[in-house]
């Protein structure tokens, strides 16, 4: 805590001058009795009783690793962000020019390596000329590091208002707490220690703390290549950073420069030559301003933010979010992640041009994950971080939950309404039932008025209807005309028939969809209640057709299960973190479990390949040239409106979702007759536009990741032995139109709506 000041002390005053040559005599006479005379030897009780006030003094001073910067790295180790509190990067001292150390010494201490922590020749010498009226500092390197170690300390505990500034709130007490933790510090650790630490802690600016940091600012070089002018700079801005700031007080600097180098001269740090060499030399900076956080990568920020949140949210990193957040922006992390840097340029491309100039501000994304490990491979989306001439800037997370990555604030979306590509869910659990895909259904019906016989063994009531005889309610509508009819349940699959998904899943239990709804980590993406990953409730009907939003990495994630046999593995973005000493911090693993039956997933598998090879989305199979492609399998999406359109698919080592549609507000724009990217659509649906970006994307990423044939399916699941018929239902005799289904966050009753196109 910090003296008062009393005014028969105040050294502007003769007397006060008298009083501060008297008391610091008395100091001196205590430290050195303290330092080279044994407490007993000491005669009058004066003195004894200025050792014994000494003695009782702090001498244990805690020399943690200062603040250092983190590292968020991709897979292949290059660099994705930095993070930091302050701008450090710790060298050891042979990583450091001679003429740094040199230079630091000339200035600052000049007989560092003659003192024994505390120079009381230097507080004499200061004493006369302070007396005289010229203030001259006296605290040695050991002294300004160990005043440095415990500010430093504050700042890291959120006590940066107890911080001890030289001069300004520092004591009498202060002060000799300072020198006793000198003295005791020089006894624990060499003079070389003490100096590579102080050159890593020290204060250059708001932008660089530590010589390594400062030579990148200031030089755009290393703290090892500073020249005798750049480090005589560098020393000298240490004495008052703003200053002798070089860029903004370049004449204060030079003064000040020289004046070290002239010291290092008369020290015989440097010959003459050189010194004449570098007082020529002017004072020119070469600046790399340092970009802090996620939000300034380069190659994916909004990857990078994720990253930082599931930290964030991870009590492993400490007891609550004010110390997590400590311990990833002071702690010199560095995080290795999943994500290839390679796949990452190839996704941003694609979103980057689904919309081109994009003045309507559409929204496109993509994110790839490995089934086998629920490794996240890539993640993009056509915006940036910050505003900016003719971009679509926007700081939300297409691709994840609304709190899948929480930490400090939310910065997920929460999703889009998923439209077809929840059929497969309910084709899984047809034949998880022992079901044929061959089996022929009514794709006629229509009305499933408030009667129906569904079954449903869920707590959850059956909720929704859908019979235009019902005021408020609509018949159920596919996506055109020419599929009111018998087909095969592969066939209503493979063209996103809606009438065949509602015929295929009033021959099964509802309860059963669930199952597999939940087994392959499908989830709402707005949080309800305290529940951050609600279920999507498969009892209501309108999510047979992708009602409720989720998020692209959900859809991924869950896809990459039918490529992994059957097997869902979670999500994952942080293979590795390490702190400052090279020690293991808990990162991630693979969490992977059995989710569905290993022969479900190769049917699912064939019926979706069927989708790219004569369905909804024949038009985007991928190809690595114009005659070859590779086995994938896929699904499109659209919801009512065409606001939100989908792509997901998967070879056996990569599965992607791929997204286009409104991501503002209430996202409920219709995507309906307009102009995007100079192309006119009456009617966005998920081949036009999501397709190709999947489709591009895939041809040039899959094949690095394996694009093995599927295994085939059991042959009882391929072929029935007769039609099976429904249960009773209504055709209607005329079509309704239905309109766009309101994304919610929660089940709620409601007229049952259409939704879910091709």
């Amino acid at each position: 805590m910090a003296t008062g000041k009393n005014p028969l002390f105040d050294t502007a005053t003769t007397l006060g001058k008298i009083f501060l040559f008297l008391g610091v005599s008395a100091i001196c006479g205590v430290l050195v009795a303290g330092l080279l005379v044994p407490a007993a030897a000491v005669s009058g009780s004066a003195a004894s009783g200025s050792i014994q006030f000494f003695d009782t003094l702090p001498a244990e001073l805690k020399v943690d690793p200062p603040s250092q910067s983190t590292t968020i790295l991709a897979s292949d180790g290059s660099v994705i962000a930095n993070l930091y509190a302050e701008n450090r990067t710790r060298v050891s001292l042979d990583q450091m020019s001679p003429h740094i150390k040199d230079a630091i010494i000339a200035i600052e201490d000049s007989r560092f390596y003659e003192h024994g922590g505390v120079d009381t020749t230097g507080i004499l010498r200061a004493l006369v000329s302070t007396a005289r009226g010229n203030k001259q500092g006296a605290s040695t390197i050991t002294q300004q590091y160990v005043n440095n170690v415990i500010n430093s300390s504050l700042e890291a505990e959120g006590k940066g208002d107890e911080v001890l500034l030289n001069g300004v709130n520092k004591g009498v007490g202060d002060k000799l707490r300072e020198m006793k933790l000198a003295i005791a510090l020089e006894k624990k650790f060499t003079k070389e220690q003490i100096l590579e630490g102080y050159l890593n802690i020290v204060f250059f600016n708001r932008d660089a703390y530590g010589i390594e940091a400062a030579s990148k600012f200031f030089f755009s070089t290393t703290a090892k290549n500073l020249t005798i002018p750049q480090a005589a700079l560098l020393a000298g801005v240490v004495n008052s950073p703003s200053y002798y700031d070089p860029i903004t007080n370049p004449e204060n600097a030079k003064v000040r420069r020289d004046l070290v180098l002239h010291a290092m001269l008369t020290q015989g740090k440097i010959k003459q030559a050189e010194y004449d060499a570098a007082v020529a030399t002017p004072v020119t900076t070469k600046v790399t301003q340092p970009r802090q956080g996620c939000a300034y990568s380069k190659t994916a920020p909004y990857f990078c933010d994720y990253v930082l949140h599931l930290l964030l949210n991870n009590p492993a990193y400490g007891a609550d979010a004010a110390e997590r957040e400590r311990k990833i922006f002071r702690g010199g992390l560095t995080i290795k992640t999943t994500l290839d840097p390679k796949a990452q340029a190839v996704a941003q491309a694609q979103v980057d041009g689904s919309a081109g100039a994009n003045p309507d501000k559409w929204g496109a994304s993509l994110v790839s994950v490995q089934p086998a490990s629920g490794k996240i491979v890539s993640m993009a989306q056509n915006t940036v971080w910050f505003p900016a001439a003719g971009k679509f800037d926007q700081t939300q997370n297409f691709n994840v939950d609304v709190q899948d990555a929480k930490g400090n604030d939310l910065n997920g979306l929460g999703g889009f309404q998923p439209g077809s590509t929840m059929k497969p869910f309910t084709f899984a659990e047809w034949l998880n039932e022992g079901k044929s895909m061959s089996t022929r259904l009514n794709g006629a019906v229509r009305r499933y008025s408030p009667g129906f016989p569904w079954q449903n063994t869920c707590p959850t009531p059956t909720d929704g209807i859908y019979d235009n005889n019902v005021p408020g309610s609509f018949d159920l509508q596919n996506a055109d005309e020419t599929h009111y009819k018998y087909m095969s349940v592969l066939d209503g699959l493979a063209n996103s028939i809606n009438t065949i998904t509602f015929a295929s899943a009033a021959q099964l239990d509802l309860c059963g969809i669930q199952k597999v709804v939940d087994a392959v980590g499908i989830h709402g993406g707005n949080p309800s209640g305290d529940d951050p990953h609600p279920q999507i409730p498969m009892t209501r009907l309108s999510n047979l057709i992708g009602a409720t939003q989720t998020s692209p990495l959900t859809m991924a994630s869950a896809f990459a299960t039918f490529a992994n046999d059957g097997k869902y593995c979670e999500p994952m973005a942080i293979d590795s973190v390490t702190d400052a000493t090279g020690a293991q911090l808990p990162a991630q693993t693979p969490n992977c479990r059995d989710a569905i039956k290993p022969e479900v997933a190769h049917g699912v598998a064939y019926a979706m390949q069927e989708v790219l090879n004569r369905g909804s989305g024949s038009l985007i199979q991928p190809r690595i040239s114009t005659r070859t492609s590779f086995p994938i399998a896929a699904k499109t999406g659209t919801n009512d409106n065409n606001s939100s359109t989908w792509v997901t698919g998967y070879t056996k080592g990569l599965a992607t979702a791929t997204w286009f549609g409104d991501p503002l507000g209430d996202q409920q724009r219709a995507g309906q007759n307009v102009t995007i990217n100079g192309n006119f659509y009456k009617g966005i649906d998920g081949y036009m536009i999501a397709g190709p970006q999947f489709s591009n994307y895939m041809a040039q990423v899959a094949p690095a990741y394996g694009t093995d044939p599927f295994p085939a399916p059991p042959s009882d699941m391929l072929y029935a032995p007769a039609p099976v018929a429904p249960p009773q239902a209504t055709i209607p005799s005329e079509r309704s139109k239905a309109p766009s289904e309101e994304p919610s966050a929660e089940p709620k009753p409601e007229p049952t709506k259409s939704s879910g196109k091709k």
